[in-house]
């Protein structure tokens, strides 16, 4: 099973990958990691693309194309995978459906995780990492033993600047630019479905597993899965 997932920061993607690979048995691909083990790994690809992060750029397409395709190469990825924070728009999307197309790999699905912005806002402005260690917390769904020191390793929680109100705001509108055009070409394909994610995430979970389950192989065209409600034709919204 190829599961590509689309969604806006705060909709959770990396939550729903990392337990969609736990149920099905396949591994979770997510770029973002690629690229840090490609760094810190010191591959050639991993050097390209330190030059850019070092300078506080965004890493080219054709890099991060390179790195996602290597990946997907992968033994392991053969048996099936969920990619995690790729495509981000439509010049990624394109080269990666011809990588898909030179392999043989045309049956995938591609789920798109809608979010309601004050939902988004919500999870983000309650997210507190670790200094130390990284790890992550919830003021609401995820909260630490004691306030503002991370159950781990003790040390202190902080806000990261882009979970702000205002620069969430900012990430949406230009997630949204991006992001729209890749949705289309997608749905253009027959391979996007929509699914609603402002439930709790065991739900959304339940909702994605029932639509792969119950309907694999769908006909051309774009449905929508509401958590609460199942499977929905557009009409029927």
């Amino acid at each position: 099973m190829k599961i590509i997932l689309l969604g806006p920061p705060g909709a959770g993607k990396g939550t729903q990958a990392k337990t969609l690979s736990r149920r099905l048995k396949i591994v979770h691909i997510s770029t973002g990691d690629i690229l840090r083990e490609a760094i810190k790994s010191n591959t050639s690809l991993g050097r390209e693309a330190a030059q850019y992060v070092e300078r506080g750029e965004l890493v080219p397409d054709n890099l991060v194309t390179k790195m996602a395709q290597e990946r997907l190469s992968g033994e392991d990825a053969k048996k099936g995978f969920i990619l995690d924070g790729f495509p981000r728009n439509l010049a990624q999307a394109e080269s990666l459906d011809e990588f898909f197309s030179n392999h043989g790999l045309l049956d995938y699905s591609v789920i798109y995780l809608e979010t309601s912005e004050n939902i988004i806002i919500k999870r983000l402005t309650g997210r507190r990492i670790c200094k130390s260690c990284q790890a992550v917390y919830h003021l609401i769904n995820a909260p630490s033993n004691k306030e503002g020191v991370c159950d781990v390793c003790g040390s202190e929680l902080y806000q990261r600047p882009d979970d702000s109100e205002g620069t969430i705001k900012n990430r949406l509108q230009v997630y949204e630019r991006q992001t729209a055009p890749v949705a289309a070409y997608y749905s253009k394909k027959g391979k996007l479905l929509h699914i609603s994610a402002d439930d709790e995430a065991d739900k959304v979970i339940e909702a994605i597993l029932k639509f792969l389950k119950v309907n694999p192989v769908r006909e051309p065209g774009s449905l929508t899965v509401c958590a609460n409600s199942g499977i929905k034709p557009p009409s029927a919204l």
